[in-house]
């Protein structure tokens, strides 16, 4: 029986990306480590692919700059609540079905994310770029995440009354300010 969901997604496997390119030349240490938690969460849940709550959830669990841009202490409690109860009750209609937000077309080369989670995983590689980073960190995939109205992430983050347009606002005054 093949398992549902590749042991590594294509992103991990033999530390390549689909393009081949090197995940240390694309991810910062923190969103590589995020990247890698989304995939062990997926496998435990049983769920098919990667999909933003996947990634939203690893990553507010391993980068402290992004917990801070995204909400004060109760709210990324409470977003944080909603996440950890995906698989006993919240999230529970997601379960079997595969995250498409309608806002992307359909990627097929990013094997074992949604198209939605492989779109934000492209955008924060293109913010990090346009900002002359040399790789994307946790803060560019949490805009990436919170830019897609119609995902998963957004739905638990409104659920959390954390409003993505403000999270997307502290994250481009977090640049702006930054040396």
């Amino acid at each position: 029986m093949q398992p549902r969901i590749p042991r590594q997604s294509a992103g991990e496997q033999g530390g390549r990306w689909p393009d081949g390119t090197d995940l240390d030349d694309r991810f910062s240490a923190e969103l590589a480590s995020a990247v890698s938690g989304a995939r062990r969460r997926a496998v435990r849940d049983g769920d098919r692919q990667i999909d933003t709550a996947h990634l939203l959830h690893s990553l507010l669990e391993c980068d402290a700059e992004a917990r801070a841009l995204l909400a004060d202490g109760p709210r990324v409690a409470r977003v944080l609540g909603y996440l950890v109860q995906r698989s006993i009750g919240y999230g529970l209609r997601w379960q079997g079905a595969v995250e498409d937000s309608g806002a992307v077309p359909v990627m097929t080369g990013v094997a074992g994310f949604s198209p939605p989670a492989a779109a934000a995983m492209e955008d924060a590689c293109a913010r990090a770029e346009r900002r002359g980073a040399a790789r994307a960190g946790g803060v560019d995939l949490l805009a990436a995440l919170v830019a897609d109205p119609r995902t998963r992430a957004v739905e638990v983050l409104a659920r959390a009354a954390v409003e993505p347009h403000t999270v997307l606002a502290r994250v481009e005054g977090h640049f702006e300010s930054a040396p």
